[in-house]
């Protein structure tokens, strides 16, 4: 897509060792924002001691920064084209700092929640900011395909490596540590990012329309809660009430931008087929997966019986994977087609799932790595393409726009992954029988999670605790397999609905003009 509009910084990225310093600054932040969604999992036993949290709050802990910044990533998106990309990255990257160290001396579940929230508004200011710069710093596709799939690359390793990093620092310090590991990272990409980021912004962006931020927060936000309070509680009057709302909210939303002469978000995106197709893949994809990573862990360590540093290391074949394809990624579409890389790579990343339907407590590292290793080989081919046709597919003066659907699709795809596959991994577990003599109390406490289970039995007679840890795990094991059964078969029915939506779907070869 050619665009006359040129940022106004421009020939700040022309030296070719610039552009490639100044992706290494972006790089760094799309790390620590997948690093940070990833880390808390493994903090929440250590937090939960601290900070004692009722079992709504502590779900609040972990939901709210996804909410927050599936809401706000549309509107920070569009802020960024209005008042320079470069100028939000920065200021978003000083407020992430700041905040963490909120997250991390937080004394109460509210503080938390707040804390979270806040890292959330934060963290939508960086994500679409940064695929945004890369559309404006990188002229050439096939550069800029190579600097997507670094992009891709450090989302990937930063989501892997998040575990590993988690548990090295919960072995070795108190669990607010995991927050402050944000300072110095932040610290450089802005003392760097000042030097060699170029800004760039659309010459004639219009008023940010305030109506449309908050439709948008408050459509996204209720839709989001409305999913994941049905998938855990069942369909409540209160549900159903968030449900409507949201929905409203987000059909006022679309309305209002089809009559705005300048909108929050362009609807006529949508027309594009490759991008709605590359939209839509993303969104199932991370659907798919994210359910299943997020229980993966809980399985590594309740079940398998693993400190947080083996469970993360044993994750980390899936980073290897998704670094090494997304890098070919660009090279396979253009050789081969986009619509056969990207449903290859969701076909993989669904037999990596299919393979976790025979995962068992005594399955070994070497076949855990194996079907994790194809399952990230899969995700960096799907994904890195999906994004560069997203990129491609809009004027470069719409790059942040664009940037923030594919961002705000893959945390929509999260949030629903993890309701409803987990959906499926709760209501299996919590339908175990305890075993004959085990007082009513600590049965309770058990069936709430596999962490409670593990907790309660240590109060319990040698005898009587393994015969309920041993019910409880297998019950947990019957669920994730369950779960992984449906992760797969909603990735193959995506890569089915890719190959149809992405005919004809080609990357760009020539340099822009």
């Amino acid at each position: 897509m050619t665009s006359t509009a040129r940022p106004e910084a421009e020939p700040g990225a022309g030296h070719r060792a610039s552009r490639w310093l100044a992706l290494s600054v972006l790089v760094l932040a799309v790390l620590l924002v997948a690093v940070d969604a990833t880390v808390l999992g493994l903090a929440t036993p250590f937090l939960s001691e601290d900070l004692k949290p009722s079992g709504t709050q502590l779900l609040w802990i972990g939901d709210v920064y996804s909410f927050i910044i599936a809401g706000l990533l549309v509107s920070m998106g569009s802020l960024g084209d209005r008042i320079g990309r470069k100028k939000l990255l920065l200021t978003g990257a000083v407020a992430f700092g700041a905040v963490s160290v909120l997250n991390a001396y937080a004394t109460s579940p509210e503080m938390m929640i707040l804390a979270r929230a806040l890292l959330g508004v934060a963290g939508a200011t960086l994500m679409p900011s940064t695929l945004a710069l890369i559309r404006n710093i990188f002229h050439d596709p096939k550069e800029r395909s190579v600097a997507v799939g670094i992009w891709g690359a450090a989302a990937s390793a930063g989501a892997a490596v998040g575990p590993v990093v988690g548990g090295f620092l919960l072995e070795h310090f108190w669990w607010g540590s995991v927050f402050l590991i944000n300072l110095p990272v932040m610290a450089i990409l802005v003392l760097v990012g000042i030097k060699l980021l170029p800004e760039s912004k659309d010459p004639a962006p219009g008023p940010w329309d305030l109506t449309s931020v908050g439709l948008s927060l408050v459509g996204m936000v209720a839709v989001v809660y409305a999913v994941k309070e049905a998938a855990v509680h069942g369909f409540r009057w209160d549900t159903a009430a968030a449900a409507v709302l949201g929905l409203g909210a987000l059909f006022w939303f679309v309305r209002r931008q089809l009559t705005l002469p300048a909108p929050l978000l362009d609807m006529r995106l949508f027309h594009h087929r490759g991008f709605s197709g590359a939209v839509l893949a993303d969104l199932l994809t991370i659907l798919g997966l994210s359910g299943l990573v997020f229980f993966l862990s809980q399985f590594l360590q309740l079940v398998q019986d693993r400190s947080p540093l083996e469970a993360g290391l044993i994750e980390l074949p899936a980073a290897i994977g998704a670094v090494g394809a997304g890098l070919m990624a660009g090279y396979a579409a253009r050789r081969a087609s986009v619509r056969s890389t990207v449903s290859g790579g969701l076909v993989a990343l669904g037999l990596s799932l299919a393979a976790c339907t025979l995962i068992a407590a005594d399955t070994g590292v070497v076949a855990l790595g194996v079907a994790l290793f194809v399952g990230g080989m899969g995700a960096g081919l799907a994904f890195t393409v999906t994004a560069d046709v997203i990129l491609s597919s809009v004027p470069k003066e719409q790059a942040g726009a664009a940037s923030a659907v594919s961002e705000t699709a893959y945390e929509l795809g999260a949030a629903l992954g993890i309701a409803l596959l987990g959906s499926i991994v709760t209501g299996i577990y919590r339908d175990f029988a305890a075993p004959a003599g085990i007082p009513g109390d600590v049965s309770a406490a058990a069936h709430d999670s596999l962490g409670g289970a593990v907790e309660s039995a240590s109060a319990l007679p040698q005898e009587q605790a393994a015969a309920l840890l041993a019910a409880a795990r297998d019950a947990f094991t019957d669920g994730f397999q369950t779960a992984a059964m449906a992760g797969s078969a909603v990735l193959f029915a995506t890569a089915a609905a890719a190959w149809f939506m992405l005919r004809g779907q080609k990357l760009e070869d020539g340099v822009e003009h």
